[in-house]
C-alpha cells in the first residue's frame, strides 16, 4: 500500500522532517519526505496498512514545535522506490 501525504501549517524549520522520517523507520515503512516551496512537506510512504494509519496519525501534530493545520492523504501514483525511508530534496 502506497499513500501520499501532504501537511501544511508551520512544517518547515522544526525539524518535521528528521521526526517524520524517524517515525517512519520505526514503523518500518520505505519512502521518502521532503520540503516543498509552498510551505508544505509532502511524503510517500509505503507498507502495512497499520503502520500508514499510524504515520497518518503522528502527521497530524508532528514534533512538539511543529503547528499542523491541515494534513491531506491522497493515494501515490507510484509506490516510493528502495527498502528505506529517506528525506528528499526539496521540490
Amino acid at each position: 500500500m502506497a499513500t501520499r501525504i501532504i501537511v501544511a501549517g508551520r512544517v518547515q524549520g522544526v525539524g518535521y522532517r528528521y521526526a517524520f522520517a524517524d517515525r517512519a523507520n520505526q514503523l518500518g515503512l520505505a519512502g521518502w519526505v521532503r520540503n516543498r516551496r509552498d510551505g508544505t512537506v509532502e511524503a510517500c510512504v509505503q507498507g502495512a496498512a497499520p503502520a500508514i494509519d499510524q504515520i497518518v496519525a503522528w502527521a497530524r501534530h508532528g514534533p512538539p514545535s511543529a503547528r499542523v493545520v491541515d494534513v491531506q492523504v491522497l493515494p501515490a501514483d507510484a509506490a516510493p522506490a528502495g527498502p528505506v525511508f529517506q528525506i528528499a530534496p526539496t521540490a
